[in-house]
């Protein structure tokens, strides 16, 4: 894949491409890459991904938290994933903000040869998104630009417990805060569902990563560096990595305790993640993302690490005593082993 973030020196083929923010990179936005594929084969043309490296409310609104769940380097890597051939980053200014479809697809002709554009089902650009799929088509037909409407995509997961799929859906849908329960639960849903972004950020500040893992088609991670924390986790037996997430727009699952697995250089370790502030231990207001990584023993600090998601244990929890949460802690580490075995 070619990224491409300058249209001077553009002298790529033409191509068939799909707008759109793409945040996650999850099964929805997957299933319309493969479509601008299957047509750019068939027409003999590049496809092309058209996105944007900041959230276009961000740039309208400065003060706007995104919550993303990839981040724009994050994106890319997963975009690439997909085999298209070019990723097109166009910085989305207030200037662009501006530009009516027409204009916006008249760039796309000029400065990247787009020649297909596939719109997703439920897709709109252009200023105030005011325009729909017969005004791109009019468009296309006057630029010289094919515009087709991608086929919708629902992700059917394995029903397993109708009344417990139900209730889940129902608390999702009223964005509600939901924890995981059993697998069943988690990964059972009666019928099919749209999967989009909001919906998967929905699921991660319940807690939900493995529906949120079903949705995505891989667990959900957090990139970030090793940094200091209070060094508490090694007066009781289990010292912890503190997590610095490189990008604070990323969105952060639900407060508890998860079965992740750790990477570091480039080697995968089993871990137990707390995120939270630690009540038992401390009565800061500081929000810490740290994580015991079983067998291992090296000094991290100021490294690259990527936690991946695996399950959630439990909420977030005050003892009355420190012993109290040590056993707790290894009951954690017991269930965790055998979850990642």
């Amino acid at each position: 894949m070619q990224l491409l973030c300058d249209t001077s020196d553009f002298a790529g083929r033409p191509s068939a491409a799909t707008i759109g923010f793409f945040d996650g990179v999850h099964r929805g936005h997957r299933y319309l890459i493969e479509q601008v594929r299957e047509v750019a084969a068939a027409r003999g043309l590049a496809a092309s991904v058209i996105t944007f490296p900041v959230h276009p409310h961000k740039v309208m609104q400065p003060d706007f938290r995104p919550e993303l769940l990839t981040t724009c380097d994050e994106k890319v890597s997963l975009l690439a994933q997909t085999e298209i051939d070019y990723c097109i980053m166009i910085d989305f200014s207030p200037k662009v903000a501006r530009l009516s479809a027409r204009q916006f697809m008249s760039i796309l002709k000029e400065s990247y040869r787009v020649q297909v554009l596939v719109i997703g089902y439920d897709h709109r650009f252009g200023h105030n998104r005011s325009e729909g799929f017969d005004d791109y088509v009019r468009y296309g037909q006057e630029l010289g630009i094919e515009v087709l409407l991608a086929r919708a995509y629902s992700y059917k997961k394995r029903a397993v417990d109708k009344h417990k799929a139900t209730a889940l859906e129902n608390a999702v849908a009223e964005k509600a805060n939901v924890v995981e329960g059993t697998d069943a639960e988690n990964t059972a849903v009666a019928a099919e569902r749209t999967v989009s972004s909001s919906v998967i950020r929905q699921l991660l500040l319940g807690g939900n990563v493995a529906a949120a893992a079903e949705y995505l088609g891989y667990d959900f991670f957090l990139n970030g560096t090793v940094v200091g924390g209070y060094r508490v986790g090694r007066t009781i037996g289990f010292p912890t990595a503190n997590l610095r997430v490189n990008d604070p727009d990323k969105i952060i699952p639900a407060d508890g305790v998860y079965a992740v697995r750790v990477f570091v250089a480039g080697v995968e370790y089993g871990g137990m993640l707390s995120i939270g502030y630690r009540p038992t231990l401390s009565n800061g207001s500081d929000r810490s993302i740290e994580v015991h990584i079983f067998h291992f023993n090296a000094d991290i600090y100021d490294q690259p690490m990527r936690l991946s998601f695996v399950r959630y244990m439990r909420p977030e929890q005050k003892f009355d005593t420190v012993d109290e949460l040590i056993a707790r802690i290894r009951q954690d580490e017991t269930e965790i082993k055998a979850i990642l075995s």
